[in-house]
């Protein structure tokens, strides 16, 4: 490990946690970067996040995990409803995977 990145630790609070500061970062533009965030809480019905706001948070990922963490990828899998109701838990599950994944090499 490179002593000059930053530790990322592969487990669900850790990464909640890295996940709700880049969403707030992207609820700023709107005003409500108070909003709460959990793993219940959805992008599109409870966060109201336009799909240009999840270009914009591929973005946050890939400066935070570097290519281990593939948005995009992720997304393309789902139907258009399953992204509709994309959880925050949804995505921290699959970040903990894909950190872990590249992990074990």
């Amino acid at each position: 490990m490179n002593p000059t990145e930053p530790e990322i630790r592969a487990d669900e609070e850790a990464v909640l946690a890295d996940l709700a500061g880049m969403l707030r970062t992207l609820l700023e533009e709107y005003g409500d970067d108070d909003a709460e965030i959990g793993m219940s809480t959805t992008f599109n019905r409870d966060l109201e996040l336009e799909s240009i706001d999840l270009v914009t948070l591929a973005g946050l990922l890939e400066e935070r995990y570097g290519k281990r963490v593939n948005f995009a990828e992720f997304l393309a899998g789902m139907e258009f409803d399953e992204i509709i109701e994309l959880t925050v838990g949804r995505l921290v599950e699959y970040v903990v995977w894909s950190l872990k994944a590249t992990e074990a090499g």
